[in-house]
């Protein structure tokens, strides 16, 4: 799991979001839970607990569960349209 800043518009990096994801540093990524600065500090240990299982759920989902799930809705694919 990784904790990523987001910025915000007009309120930069440091006044915007967390988000948290699930990765295999690889070709997976997986968004699980953001959340405003100004609306909590952080997430605490029970939080981290359950969003490291469902990292684990998600990681563990082959190629062709994925495109099942964007297909049927469940998963939302995004793609950076900066990437080449």
């Amino acid at each position: 799991m990784v904790k990523k800043r987001v910025p915000l518009p007009g309120r930069g990096k440091r006044g915007g979001a967390r988000t948290i994801v699930a990765t295999n540093r690889g070709d997976r990524w997986f968004f699980l839970y953001g959340f405003e600065k100004n609306e909590r500090a952080n997430i605490d240990k029970d939080e981290i607990k359950a969003l490291q299982e469902l990292a684990a759920e998600y990681l563990a989902i082959d190629d062709q569960g994925i495109e099942l799930a964007v297909s049927s809705g469940k998963f939302t694919e995004v793609h950076d349209d900066n990437q080449a």
